[in-house]
């Protein structure tokens, strides 16, 4: 009866009919649709989790939210993060996300990544199929990153395993094939790899993954192979190789944190993915608004000569736990034993090039925060675009923030999840994911010294429906966040 309801409601109301009380009303804000272009004060009407109407007339609800002096804007979507499980949803939704996808390493088994979120989830989520975790099952017969462990154990001498750094054999590159279907098929949005923390896998091994997202329809999600400021093994040819895989292959491509990954080479490689996209390829990027990268010390990223590779010294990499920058006797010490670093290693006129241009999406690059420690990236990354970059430094305008961070990533992934075609957006019928903030105070507080501290000036924030951040604070007790999943209306 409910949903019957619930649909008479939403056609009246596109019929400009509004009912006598909703569920839920915002009232009185600023109303941002990126999609419309809609910029006026309006009331919004929600009818379990739609949107039923908005209004230029005041509306009555159960429950009201006044919005006068707020934007109200569609929920952020977050592609980019990795700590969805591990402790990161509080903060990520006291930044206005609605909506956190683990797109670049994956998961696997995914079924079972997603079943252990239902009824526990403060916004929704969903997940890739991982290439890592797939050449993590097939060669060496764990299930898991986390089963996996450290990379190398305390005490002995550092080793590789053989999961990142052997080539697959022909047979083990079939089972890698399949375990990425099996996770495709139970819900995975795209396939996702890291080859610079993988250097074992081969270009026919990647370029087999090419085709297995060209064939179901999925976008890749691509950590790129060759990065730094060698001209000739660089960034740049770490661009071309994904983009000549994406060429024959036909798969949608999607270039993760591209201020860490491109450095120096940012506007040539946005040249490049622009003059892909003109060529009929389905290309897009992300960056994520700090000037400071984070990874694990013990990966491939920190093979061989990396110091000319990436153009930095052991003192711009800090060690979380005690904030310390690492030296030379230090590095190999904290290398042995592993764990996630942070590298200053990006200036700002790149960056703000690209979280200032149009097409790149926002993306945070979330990592679980260990015993309150690591990357503030998690925390902040939505607000510090509104504070800092729109209103502090006017390195983009209001409504192409909110763009970047709402409608271009549902559209993103939209071809694998039509569902999303409900997200990004404000519109009758939309999903009732909701970011209401002061655009005068919206503001990043979390810092590389004291992470854990929430994003100020967004006091509410709406997840299907329910409200979830009510005047800067958590509400308790409600968990509406629902899976994003392949083949979702």
């Amino acid at each position: 009866m409910r949903t019957a309801l619930s649909f008479l409601v939403l056609l009246a109301a596109a019929c400009g009919t509004p009912r006598a009380s909703y569920d839920l009303v915002v009232s009185n804000g600023r109303v941002m649709d990126p999609e419309s272009g809609l910029d006026q004060v309006r009331s919004i009407g929600v009818i379990a989790d739609r949107i039923a109407v908005i209004s230029e007339q005041p509306l009555a609800g159960k429950d009201t939210i006044d919005a006068s002096g707020l934007i109200v804007a569609p929920g952020f979507i977050d592609l980019h993060s990795h700590s969805i499980p591990g402790g990161g949803q509080p903060w990520q939704v006291r930044d206005g996300v609605t909506t956190a996808l683990e797109l670049e390493e994956g998961a696997y088994p995914v079924a079972e990544w997603l079943t252990a979120l239902e009824g526990k989830s403060l916004i929704n989520y969903g997940v890739s199929a991982g290439h890592i975790p797939a050449r993590i099952a097939v060669i060496q017969g764990a299930r898991t990153v986390a089963e996996e462990g450290a990379w190398r154990e305390k005490g002995e001498e550092a080793q590789p395993p053989a999961w990142s750094h052997h080539a697959a054999t022909p047979d083990q590159r079939s089972q890698i094939g399949k375990t990425l279907e099996d996770g495709l098929d139970h819900g995975g949005l795209g396939i996702g790899f890291e080859l610079n923390e993988a250097p074992g896998s081969t270009r026919e091994e990647v370029l087999s993954l090419f085709k297995i997202a060209q064939a179901k329809g999925v976008p890749i999600y691509a950590h790129l192979r060759l990065m730094g400021l060698d001209p000739i093994t660089g960034s740049l040819a770490g661009v071309q190789e994904v983009l000549s895989d994406a060429l024959v292959s036909g798969a949608s491509t999607h270039f993760v944190h591209l201020g860490s990954s491109t450095g120096t080479f940012a506007k040539p490689v946005v040249e490049m993915i622009e003059a892909a996209r003109t060529h009929g390829l389905d290309v897009t990027g992300e960056v994520y608004p700090y000037t400071a990268a984070s990874t694990g010390i013990q990966t491939g990223m920190f093979d061989g000569d990396w110091q000319s590779r990436l153009g930095i010294g052991f003192g711009e990499i800090e060690w979380p736990p005690t904030g310390e920058r690492l030296t030379a006797a230090t590095f190999p010490r904290y290398r042995k034993q592993g764990g996630a670093v942070i590298i200053h290693s990006m200036k700002d006129e790149h960056v703000d090039f690209l979280v200032g241009h149009p097409g790149i999406i926002i993306a945070s690059d979330a990592m679980p925060l260990i015993d309150g420690r690591g990357h503030p990236r998690g925390v902040g990354t939505f607000a510090r675009v509104l504070g800092r970059y729109v209103r502090e430094k006017n390195t983009l305008p209001l409504m192409e923030a909110i763009r970047k961070m709402t409608l271009l990533p549902a559209e993103r992934v939209r071809g694998a999840a039509p569902r999303m075609a409900r997200k990004g957006r404000i519109a009758v019928g939309a999903d009732a994911d909701l970011a209401i903030f002061d655009p005068a105070t919206v503001i990043d507080r979390a810092t590389f010294a004291d992470p854990q501290q929430a994003s100020a000036g967004i006091p509410y924030v709406v997840v299907n429906g329910t409200v979830v951040v009510r005047k800067g604070d958590l509400v308790t007790g409600v968990h509406p966040g629902r899976a994003i999943k392949r083949g979702d209306q």
